[in-house]
């Protein structure tokens, strides 16, 4: 006589009732991730989430010992590099499957006021940057036909404000790049999306406030309160990590689907 089984053949588990669960092995087991901007802020979280997730993760900053230690840390490789040189980007591995362009700057000042060549700088860094490290990386993911591209971009690469003339300019160009990627590395199994958070408490956040409070003459809480969370239905500061998970969850096994995309993580702002 035939016995009753499962469907999926797994035992019960007593305590639940339900089938028992393998350990899922890490979603990036024996993937290789390269991380920009890495050593602190959302890049630090996001290398530290990748390497979670079992990838081998090459964190590149200019920051030398916070990117060596970060590396120890999570088992990575540490590239200590200045992006605003662009041909550094060819001393750094082409063979990755996944590519966070997180690198970014800022200067707060009104058009007329912004220095020429600290525009150019923001342009090096947030846009030709990003553009070298695809260019260098692409082919490599083509050949395994599997890569994930996720450059995080801003809420000011769908939104405009006052005095950032250079970074609002540079995230718009980001996210451009973001979808022409998209459609060309479609074929090939590669995905290209940005995620585009509101401010995040990270360093260039807290240096932004302090830029703010002395551009419109207010203090550094109101700056948080009146200026930047203004537009935002969720009013408090992103965490880092919750920008990584949502990395994460792009670079997973249930998004192939997803590329040419703008996450926004933005409480709201958007939404106005």
């Amino acid at each position: 006589m035939e016995t009753s089984r499962r469907p999926d053949h797994q035992p019960a588990d007593a305590a639940s009732g339900g089938p028992a669960q393998a350990p899922a092995e890490p979603v990036l087991a024996g993937r290789t991730a390269l991380v920009t901007g890495a050593a602190s802020g959302i890049g630090r979280a996001c290398a530290q989430v990748l390497a979670a997730a079992g990838a081998h993760v090459h964190v590149v900053d200019r920051a030398g010992e916070a990117a060596e230690r970060l590396a120890k840390e999570i088992g990575g490789t540490p590239w200590v590099v200045d992006l605003s040189e662009p041909a550094v980007v060819d001393t750094l591995p082409a063979d990755v499957d996944v590519v966070v362009n997180n690198a970014g700057i800022q200067h707060v000042a009104p058009v007329h006021e912004f220095p020429p060549d600290r525009f150019a700088l923001i342009q090096r860094v947030m846009v030709e940057t990003p553009f070298r490290v695809l260019r260098r990386t692409l082919p490599g993911m083509y050949e395994r036909s599997w890569g994930r591209v996720v450059n995080i971009s801003s809420v000011h690469g769908l939104r405009a404000s006052p005095y950032k003339s250079a970074y609002v300019t540079a995230k718009h160009a980001l996210e451009g790049l973001s979808k022409v990627v998209a459609l060309e590395a479609a074929e090939h199994g590669v995905t290209s999306n940005c995620v585009c958070p509101g401010y995040v408490r990270t360093p260039l956040v807290e240096n932004q406030i302090a830029d703010q409070a002395r551009t419109h003459g207010i203090s550094e809480e109101e700056v948080v309160g009146r200026v930047m969370l203004e537009r935002s239905a969720v009013k408090r500061l992103i965490e880092p990590a919750d920008v990584a998970e949502a990395v994460l969850w792009l670079c997973g096994p249930r998004t192939g689907h997803i590329t040419g995309s703008s996450l926004s993580m933005d409480g709201g702002w958007t939404a106005n």
